[in-house]
This record gives structure tokens, C-alpha cells and sequence, in this order.
């Protein structure tokens, strides 16, 4: 094997981006925005740092921002199919039986309060109470790598009680309140009728305490590993199986010789070294789908835990169940990339579809650079690399 080979000189990324662009044209309808949507591509993956209407038009040649301001705007186009392209472009480029699905939710600071799902509320990305808009997204994770699949903007009551107010921001009539994890059961459930290929699903507490969604997974034998809050209510089982109890307190009860030590993955300073253990919960499927309560703890003074609700396959080890929940960290990843490489919270337009054009599109980006990365670690795969342990460390 040759250096090139594996060091992406060889990759032919301007034919996979023409490839790319193709795909996208088959969403737009006219020659001119196909072109402005070339266009638009080109200025996402740019050097620019901001990627703006101005700045994007400036760095394709254009005197001003209108043919990109429209493409957002006031063009006729869907960005539900560009969205669709773009999950099946990643299913093709990262598809693997054990893949996974990360649902989550990332914050856009704004200002005024015209721009559509615009409200004072908690933004993660902010770290407090912000004027902000939430968009809650869908990655797909596997070994070959990871991208957002989907996205959708959260609006608050106070948006769809005033209609009027909708109206301005071109969200349409059919589009009712809908909690985050109820926009996430949709998503999910898109993913999975599209035949997107699953292990498991994974989320953070505010969608691991949402029953529906956990009911909805289980009645298609969909495995989950999902977050829960140590407070989480839930039945004890056993011959106390009515009484109430919580992750926390059943944690407290595991023997010192129940927990193991796991890598969950790897991190910038070698594999994250968890102490982990699991509790059964006293349900099986009719196919033998085992519950249980997961918890990580942490190797330091502090001892810190972390709890998930977990629906997996008969006889699913430990350090499966383990490492899936270390891959949570992979839609981070897209939020961090997209953001700072590719312009995903420069979006400038106020309307609904614009929001949904704007994320649609740097979710091409992204899906794009993924696939080269993929390609390259499809490449390198003769090159010897260390590897997390696969047995348990002794404590």
C-alpha cells in the first residue's frame, strides 16, 4: 500500500462532488437554481468564514446575494426531498447493519423575533436562557462515519397559538405544536420506513424519558440505548415490582463486584474509561428483547453516574451495551463540524422553508465530506492502527 493510497491524495472528491450536486439538481427544478444550488454548495465548503448571502455570492462571482437569497426564499422547491437525497446519499456512503440512529437537539442564537420558532428558551449551544431558535436533527453513525439525516424546527406554543404570527413567517396551517420528542419519534420512524439500516437508537434524557417514543421502538423490535435523569420514575420489578423507585436508588444497591470497567470509545487522549453495570428489568419481548437499566460511572473522586433505559437483543454483553453508549458523541461531532466548517448556524433566512432549505443544504455539505472520509477509511483499512480493548480492564 502506498502513502497516497491512504492519505487522501487519491481521493477524487471534485467527481464526487459533481455527483453530489447532481443529486441535489434532481430536487431543483430550474436550470438557474440548479446552478445558484452548485453555487451554494461550493460557497458552504469554502474557506469563507461566514457563510452568508454577500459573502457566498462574492465567492462565486456574482455582483450581489439575490440568486442565493432566493434559493432560500422566494424559489419553489422542497426541501423535505433534498432531505430525503440527502439521507440516501448517506445511507449508501456510511450504511452498515450496525449503524446507528442519534437523535438530539442544537441551539441557533438570534436576534429579533421575527425568524420563524424564534423565542426566549433554553439553548444547550448557549448554555442558558437565550433568544433562540432549536432545530432537533437525526445523525447516522457506523464505523465508516457519521452525518445528520434529518432536521426539524422546534416552535414553541406561543408560535402556534398565534397563527398570525405563522403566517408572516411562511409556517404553514398544517403545522401544529409538537413536543421535541414527539418531532423525534417522526424522524425516527422516517429513517426506518426508508429501510435505514439500525442497530440501535440513542438519545439524551429529554427523549429517553418520553414513553411513546420508547414504546414505539419496542413494538417494532427496534433496539435502543437512551439517557434517563437519575430521578426517572420507574417500577423496582421483581416481587416488588409495583413499587416505585429510580435509577439512582437502584444504582446504590449494585455490589462493588457488578461493575466493570469499559472503554466507551475512543477519545483525544486514548479510549473514555468508564466503570459500567447494568440492572435486568424484569420484561422480555415475545422475541426475547431483554430490558435493562444501564450505568456509567465515572473513574474519578467524584464517581459520578450516568443512567439510560436500554431495550436490546437477547444476550447483548455488557460492553455492547456500553460501547453503544459511547457513540452518542458522534452527533456532536456534526454539530461541531457543520457549524464551524460549514455555516449550519449563518442561516439568514426567517421563514419556515427557508430554515428547512438552509439545514437541508448544509447537510449535503456535510454528507459530502463524510463520504470522502469514508472512502479514505475504507482505503487505509490495511493500515495497522490500535484498537480500544475488547476485554474488560481490571479495576
Amino acid at each position: 500500500m502506498s502513502v497516497a493510497s491512504w492519505s487522501g491524495s487519491l481521493l477524487a472528491w471534485e467527481q464526487e462532488l459533481a455527483a453530489l450536486k447532481a443529486r441535489v439538481g434532481r430536487v431543483l427544478p430550474r436550470r438557474e437554481l440548479r446552478e445558484t444550488g452548485a453555487d451554494f454548495l461550493d460557497g458552504l465548503l469554502s474557506g469563507i468564514e461566514r457563510k452568508t448571502g454577500w459573502l457566498m455570492a462574492e465567492q462565486s462571482g456574482a455582483e450581489r446575494p439575490y440568486r442565493m437569497q432566493s434559493l432560500l426564499g422566494r424559489s419553489h422547491w422542497d426541501a423535505d426531498r433534498l432531505r430525503d437525497e440527502v439521507r440516501d446519499y448517506v445511507v449508501e456512503a456510511l450504511g452498515d447493519e450496525d449503524g446507528v440512529l442519534i437523535v438530539d437537539e442544537t441551539g441557533f442564537v438570534k436576534k429579533g423575533d421575527r425568524s420563524a420558532g424564534v423565542a426566549r428558551q433554553y439553548s444547550g449551544t448557549a448554555g442558558r436562557i437565550e433568544n433562540s431558535q432549536i432545530g432537533v436533527f437525526l445523525a447516522y453513525a457506523s464505523r465508516y462515519g457519521q452525518a445528520l439525516v434529518d432536521r426539524r424546527l422546534y416552535l414553541p406554543e406561543s408560535w402556534t397559538k398565534d397563527r398570525a404570527r405563522c403566517a408572516k413567517a411562511s409556517i404553514p396551517e398544517t403545522v401544529e405544536f409538537a413536543t421535541k420528542p414527539k418531532m423525534a419519534r417522526a424522524m425516527v420512524e422516517a429513517a426506518l420506513d426508508a429501510g435505514v439500516p439500525c442497530a440501535y437508537v440513542l438519545g439524551d434524557a429529554v427523549y429517553g424519558a418520553d414513553s411513546s417514543l420508547r414504546r414505539m421502538l419496542e413494538a417494532r423490535e427496534q433496539p435502543y440505548v437512551l439517557a434517563v435523569r437519575g430521578a426517572h420514575f420507574m417500577r423496582r420489578g421483581g416481587d416488588r415490582r409495583f413499587e416505585g423507585a429510580s435509577p439512582e436508588e437502584l444504582a446504590s444497591e449494585l455490589a462493588p463486584e457488578e461493575w466493570v470497567c469499559h472503554a466507551a470509545g475512543e477519545g483525544a487522549k486514548g479510549p473514555r474509561l468508564y466503570d459500567w453495570a447494568r440492572i435486568r428489568r424484569p420484561w422480555t419481548s415475545k422475541d426475547g428483547f431483554e430490558h435493562w437499566l444501564l450505568v456509567r460511572r465515572k473513574r474519578s473522586t467524584s464517581a459520578e453516574k450516568a443512567y439510560y433505559l436500554v431495550f436490546a437483543p437477547p444476550g447483548s454483553s455488557l460492553a455492547e451495551l456500553a460501547a453503544v453508549a459511547g457513540l452518542r458523541w458522534a452527533v456532536e461531532e456534526c454539530f461541531e463540524r457543520a457549524k464551524d466548517d460549514l455555516g449550519l448556524d449563518h442561516c439568514e433566512a426567517r421563514s419556515w422553508h427557508g430554515w428547512h432549505r438552509h439545514m437541508s443544504l448544509c447537510m449535503a455539505a456535510l454528507a459530502f465530506l463524510s463520504k470522502l472520509s469514508a472512502d479514505l477509511r475504507r482505503s487505509a483499512w490495511g493500515k495497522p492502527n490500535e484498537t480500544s480493548p475488547k476485554e474488560p480492564i481490571a479495576a
